[in-house]
């Protein structure tokens, strides 16, 4: 697939020796690139959402840890560990539902500890952890790749796709997840329609999904979150496709907040609602949803965040979860690099 964008979201700089990425926070309106060389930048850039999407984050957490160790003038090989052990740990802290930081940063940590030896020199370790880190991205962008084909033969010609968040090029390495069929489809000459939500509270349908579309050349149409039953009800949407934060043993899968509602509606109208999402973000260690963490938010982006003039009344409790829960059997198939899986699931 080509590259249409002429740049990925999140990538190493080899002249500025840095992680490179595009701060989504102001797109649409402009395209800004950061560049980042230490541990404080990076975790905030994770935090404020500069940087998003299960598999970026994991990426740009593999990339920016190697780049600050990379930095890092040990005395020994015992002090070189234990700074990456401690950076790893403060980076992982960043954000708790997506999985794929994790097992990004503890792949790192595993080859680290298979690669101390007699004849292993810090140079030596500081270039492991980089290669180790850029391939965890080449791995990423061939999965895109085969989850597209994959989802594609799930979506006739012709068909019109709801999709919630921003699961495309913005939020991976390349192409996408649940948008990456929608470019592949593109590329094969057939004609798709999205309609994509705003994603309240932080608007990544509005502010992200449909820049990248339309800067694609996608037929795309903005939706307010609160107008997907009707759009159902009307026959409008014949399936749901959305990406994943993590995946349950189960196939329960956390995701945007506001993706169980379509879910649910999803299932009332007799709409299959397809989750694509790559292998790295099923979580081994959890054998249901209720096992997720789920992430809460500041109350400034549900009150005055986008607004000029605060909306709500000062002092008042805001409940604001970043994902949300969709149990499995609501999820018609779940997509991933390897292959297509239909309920029940069993990722054991």
């Amino acid at each position: 697939m080509e590259n249409i964008f002429g740049y990925d979201p999140v990538e190493y700089d080899f002249s500025g020796k840095c992680l490179r990425i595009i701060d989504q926070t102001l797109l649409p309106l402009k395209e800004s690139f950061v560049c980042i060389y230490n541990e404080e930048d990076l975790i905030d850039a994770i935090k404020t959402l500069k940087v998003r999407g299960a598999p970026a984050i994991g990426i740009a957490a593999a990339i920016g840890v190697a780049v600050v160790m990379d930095n890092y003038e040990a005395k020994d090989m015992i002090s070189f560990q234990m700074e990456f052990q401690n950076v790893m740990k403060r980076v992982l802290k960043s954000r708790p539902t997506a999985v794929n930081l994790g097992n990004a940063l503890q792949r790192l940590s595993g080859l680290l500890s298979e690669s101390l030896s007699g004849n292993t020199t810090i140079p030596d370790l500081k270039k492991i952890l980089l290669e180790e880190a850029l391939k965890i991205k080449d791995e990423d962008i061939d999965a895109n790749i085969s989850m597209a084909h994959n989802a594609l033969t799930l979506l006739r010609d012709g068909a019109t796709i709801l999709t919630y968040c921003n699961a495309g090029h913005l939020a991976v390495s390349r192409y996408g997840t649940a948008l990456s069929p929608i470019y592949l489809a593109q590329q094969k000459g057939m004609r798709l329609k999205v309609y994509a939500c705003e994603t309240r509270p932080l608007l990544q349908g509005a502010r992200l999904t449909t820049y990248e579309l339309t800067k694609a050349g996608i037929d795309v149409t903005l939706v307010c979150d609160n107008m997907v039953a009707s759009l159902m009800a009307c026959g409008k949407i014949d399936a749901v496709v959305t990406g994943c934060d993590r995946i349950a043993l189960n196939g329960d899968t956390a995701n945007k907040i506001g993706t169980l509602t379509l879910s649910v509606c999803a299932k009332h109208y007799g709409i299959p609602h397809y989750v694509i999402g790559p292998e790295t973000t099923i979580d081994k260690e959890c054998e249901d949803g209720s096992g997720i963490v789920i992430e809460q938010r500041p109350s400034y982006e549900v009150t005055t965040m986008w607004y000029k003039q605060r909306l709500a009344p000062e002092n008042l409790s805001v409940f604001n979860p970043a994902f949300d829960v969709t149990p499995s059997h609501l999820i018609e198939a779940i997509i991933t690099e390897n292959g297509i899986y239909r309920y029940p699931y069993n990722f054991k």
